[in-house]
């Protein structure tokens, strides 16, 4: 038997267009293997009809170069080359912090900023060390989501949080810089924040929120552009 959605009143406004066509689920390869952002995109995309996958129930394969100029061009990289690989949507993201003091580094360096090897903690410690005595301690975290069909097109989404760096590392939550990176509107890092209180405000919480809303209309564009067929309802 077809898998088929089915619409029951369940979903987010917006998707009863694409449920009530009868249209099939979509799978989607989430293109991290970061347990942190897989969480928090499955909690987003719950109610839509796709079958998200990640890239530890795959077949291995060697990871892209990600040697674009911008958050964008990275992004749209790693969700292109694992659609290609595996003949499946793909969603993708890349996300940095900018510091306008040491001139938007570490940027779309952030992951390699204190080395290939470097942890968490060591990326932190050398940031902070960059700004011993720095008064402009303004900052931004910068996060580009794509989704990429299988030699075809893509659709990205940009999100930004304002805020600046602390004087020293402060929570235990989250990942990456979170610990040095002040929220105002939370008056709290990031790491000091549940992963709610984080996906409300966050870079990446808002480029999902913007892909949320927008869900209904990218079901039915990956529908139209990987199976070749155009769903029995209309675009507005």
């Amino acid at each position: 038997m077809k898998n088929t959605v089915r619409h029951h009143g369940i979903f987010p406004d917006g998707f009863g267009r694409y449920a009530a066509a009868g249209n099939h689920w979509i799978p989607l390869l989430l293109s991290t293997s970061n347990k942190g952002k897989i969480s928090e995109i499955k909690d987003l995309l719950k109610n839509f009809p796709v079958r998200i996958k990640d890239l530890d129930a795959l077949d291995p394969v060697a990871p892209p170069v990600e040697d674009g100029s911008n958050f964008t061009e990275n992004a749209c990289k790693k969700a292109r080359y694992y659609a290609d690989h595996y003949q499946i949507p793909a969603l993708a993201d890349d996300s940095g912090l900018v510091v306008e003091a040491l001139g938007g580094m570490p940027g779309i360096h952030s992951a390699r900023y204190a080395g290939i090897d470097a942890t968490d903690t060591d990326r932190c410690i050398k940031l902070l060390r960059e700004m011993t005595g720095v008064a402009d301690r303004k900052a931004y975290f910068q996060c580009v989501v794509c989704i990429a069909i299988p030699n075809g097109p893509v659709k990205t989404y940009s999100g930004r949080c304002e805020g600046r760096i602390a004087e020293t590392m402060q929570g235990d939550n989250g990942f990456g810089y979170d610990p040095i990176f002040y929220c105002p509107s939370m008056k709290k890092t990031f790491a000091q924040l549940s992963r709610q209180e984080k996906g409300a405000v966050s870079h990446r919480g808002n480029a999902l929120k913007m892909l949320q809303q927008d869900f209904d209309e990218v079901l039915m564009w990956m529908h139209r552009n990987w199976t070749g067929k155009q769903p029995s309802c209309s675009k507005r």
